[in-house]
């Protein structure tokens, strides 16, 4: 099925409408990390997965491990789009009590398939359940978002190293290279680049890309179906904050939601966004 672009990117700019008023109103939350991935997840909910968010358990659906638990946003504001909960649940988002956490959880929310949030352990679990599928013969695969400060985490680099050894091959690790973690410049506190050879040479098939080009971010998830000999990294430049002005390649949006003021400016320029977008497809 040819993938249509132009509903891809208007589904990523409502996400990142949710995100802002999920964090907006909880006044916490985590919105900077959320934007940045916003485009990588309508690809992959609306155009790559295979799933059903009316038999959310259907055991032949693709599975989708969010690493960066803390990206929570991202994945609840996807999964309202996608129908596994009604938009409004998303106003909920911290409240005490609530489906959505700010980590989530598997037994709270269809939809989602691993608690995430100690960082480090995604990438380890989606490559157990990568082959799981494959002992039982399935065609099912395994995406995995993950973030660049979390890469620091040794751990990654077990699930990285086991899977290169095992040819896991229906695993594809995403990496939302948006370059700032809470302390500061990825690089400047722990990761010595290039990124994509680090997992090149545990045997990954490695693919680079701008995780904000819609084209490129599909080509690559096609690519790593393709590929049948051993796991597929993404390695996606992102900015951080993509979408909103003041909150790009800004850290101070890593974990701080935004104030009212930022707000009503945050909401106007993604409703101005999203309002082009409508109208140059009419």
């Amino acid at each position: 099925m040819e993938p249509n672009i132009p509903r891809l990117k208007r589904i990523a700019w409502t996400i990142r409408k949710d995100i802002v008023d999920m964090t907006t109103a909880a006044r916490s939350g985590h919105p900077g990390g959320s934007l940045s991935a916003a485009d990588i997840m309508s690809c992959l909910y609306f155009h790559e997965m295979k799933h059903d968010p009316k038999n959310p358990g259907w055991e032949d659906r693709d599975r989708f491990v969010l690493s960066k638990g803390h990206a929570s946003p991202a994945l609840y504001g996807t999964l309202a789009a996608a129908g596994y909960l009604p938009r409004e649940e998303l106003k909920s988002f911290r409240r005490l009590g609530s489906r959505l956490q700010g980590h989530p959880e598997r037994i709270a929310l269809p939809g989602v398939e691993v608690s995430t949030g100690s960082l480090g352990q995604g990438l380890s679990v989606a490559h157990g359940m990568a082959l799981g599928l494959r002992l039982l013969g399935k065609a099912s695969r395994v995406y995995c978002l993950v973030g660049d400060g979390e890469v620091q985490e040794g751990q990654v680099w077990e699930a990285v190293m086991s899977a290169g050894h095992f040819k896991t091959a229906n695993l594809c690790a995403v990496i939302d290279h948006n370059h700032l973690q809470i302390d500061g410049r990825v690089e400047a506190i722990k990761l010595d680049p290039p990124l994509p050879d680090k997992f090149a040479a545990f045997g990954w098939n490695v693919i680079s890309i701008d995780g904000h080009d819609y084209d490129a971010i599909l080509e690559a998830f096609g690519e790593a179906r393709r590929c049948g000999d051993r796991p597929t990294a993404v390695v996606a430049e992102t900015v951080k904050g993509k979408g909103v002005s003041f909150m790009e390649d800004n850290v101070d949006f890593h974990g701080k939601a935004a104030d009212d003021e930022e707000y009503r400016k945050a909401m106007a320029e993604l409703d101005a966004a999203l309002s082009e977008m409508e109208a140059e497809h009419e």
